[in-house]
């Protein structure tokens, strides 16, 4: 992370001194949030005459950096003359940290209401923190023996808002709620469903993908997206992982044997 924002800011800086001309001021502004990293390189430097400055491999590598943290990067002109470069960085939860644990930190990020999203990445997968973290409103729970590929495709999913969890866990994830689900406090929730939006609720809990839904339920794909989407929004779900506590909760799932 600290190498990604010294590269960001490296970059960008280097833009200006490429493409501003002498005498501009640059002002550097990074804000350190419990769920993010915001950075801002602003310059009053002048601008090509196509009112962009020149979008190669710098600014390229400045976005696969960003989007490796499921951020995102913008580069511009800036109010009243001069050139802006923004990138905001999603951060990953430990579940052991000084001062807060990653299980609380993770509880306040989401009591927010903010649109952030949390990965947690830990080398403990006891299914207590595993069921806590989740609980708490994570997105995922990654362990850190995962692959690199896996830890990016891990990001990127969470980050596109879907969900993901480490495979190894994901059946005993599933018995714990199957065994200690709470009592069904949420049934106004759904109420809201109709019969077949209950009958995607069903099929998320007991982990089907879209794919397995559609042909389960005789339906298109693209319908099925519909289908889960309204499901989210009645329920209050944040993402799919989230809907399966939410059917655990309620009795509406159980493993299924696949």
């Amino acid at each position: 992370m600290q190498l990604t924002v010294y590269r960001i800011v490296q970059e960008a800086m280097t833009n200006t001194l490429k493409h501003a001309g002498a005498g501009t001021r640059v002002d550097l502004a990074i804000d350190i949030g419990a769920d993010r990293l915001g950075i801002q390189v602003r310059d009053t430097g002048r601008t090509v005459r196509s009112g962009r400055r020149h979008d190669g491999q710098g600014l390229l590598g400045m976005r696969e950096r960003v989007a490796l943290y499921g951020g995102h990067l913008s580069a511009g002109p800036a109010p009243g003359g001069g050139w802006t470069v923004a990138a905001t960085l999603e951060l990953l939860m430990d579940i052991r940290m000084p001062g807060m644990d990653g299980i609380e930190a993770t509880r306040r990020i989401v009591a927010t209401g903010a649109r952030s999203r949390v990965l947690v990445l830990t080398t403990f997968d006891l299914d207590e923190y595993v069921h806590a973290a989740l609980r708490s409103g994570a997105s995922g729970f990654l362990v850190k023996d995962a692959r690199p590929d896996e830890l990016l495709a891990g990001i990127r999913a969470v980050a596109g808002g879907d969900a993901v969890i480490a495979p190894a866990l994901t059946r005993r994830l599933l018995d714990e709620f199957a065994r200690y689900g709470s009592a069904p406090t949420d049934a106004p929730r759904v109420d809201r469903l109709t019969e077949r939006e209950r009958e995607i609720l069903v099929a998320i809990g007991e982990g089907w993908t879209n794919g397995e839904i559609a042909a389960r339920l005789v339906l298109s794909e693209s319908t099925v997206k519909t289908h889960v989407g309204r499901v989210l929004a009645k329920t209050g779900a944040r993402d799919r992982v989230q809907a399966v506590i939410f059917a655990y909760d309620l009795g509406l799932a159980r493993p299924s044997v696949r």
